[in-house]
């Protein structure tokens, strides 16, 4: 609620705001990364929805938003690490500096940091997004729900074991005479779906569209 507290005097009486947003995940060399139109007011519960569908993550581990980046080190202050404050579905927060992110607005959090935000997926294997406000515009009367404008490469695989892991069942895949190769070629069709060659260069924006529409639909 103080996300809301806070910005909430400021925002009053101006038009629906449509951001672009530029989304990449941070360390990924090529950067996989996706760019998009997305109403302001979205609550951040609704962007995560929206994160998932666009780097094809299967929601399947927790999430948080925060403001500053979650692995850079704080300074103390009086001798104390100050607590970083981190937005969480309300039924995971428990920590004095958790907040419900669905009580923030995706153009709340990215006032709050100045412009930028992060977005961390999978405790595990530490997805970390940066978002980062290119434009602010005021919506159309009819304000289209989240759009992927541009972006570039596939998601990496759920549960690849971060980077690291994922780099490694790349080049196995484009080496078919690496030991492992048929291994994780029969383990990312079952993952996919799919017996086509994986290529991590692929990305697919009307579909993703597409499916961003029909999620707009369910949860309207």
């Amino acid at each position: 609620m103080a996300c809301m507290d806070k910005l909430g005097a400021g925002m009053s009486g101006e038009s629906e705001p449509m951001l672009e947003v530029r989304v990449g995940l941070v360390d990924s060399e090529p950067e996989i990364w996706r760019r998009f139109e997305i109403p302001g007011s979205l609550a951040l519960n609704q962007v995560h929805l929206v994160v998932q569908e666009a780097f094809g993550w299967e929601d399947a581990h927790l999430h948080r938003f925060t403001t500053d980046d979650p692995f850079v080190p704080l300074r103390p202050i009086c001798g104390e690490i100050p607590e970083v404050p981190q937005w969480l579905p309300r039924r995971d927060c428990e920590e004095p500096a958790d907040r419900p992110e669905e009580d923030c607005s995706l153009e709340q959090l990215l006032a709050l940091g100045l412009g930028a935000a992060f977005y961390e997926y999978d405790f595990g294997d530490s997805w970390l997004h940066r978002l980062e406000l290119v434009s602010r515009r005021p919506a159309d009367e009819d304000p289209p729900p989240a759009w992927l404008v541009d972006g570039a490469r596939r998601g990496p695989l759920e549960d690849s074991g971060g980077f690291p892991g994922y780099e490694e069942i790349m080049d196995a895949l484009a080496d078919s005479s690496h030991p492992e190769h048929a291994e994780y070629s029969l383990c990312v069709a079952e993952i996919t779906g799919s017996d086509e060659p994986f290529d991590p260069a692929f990305l697919d924006i009307p579909a993703v569209n597409r499916a961003l529409g029909r999620q707009a639909r369910a949860h309207g």
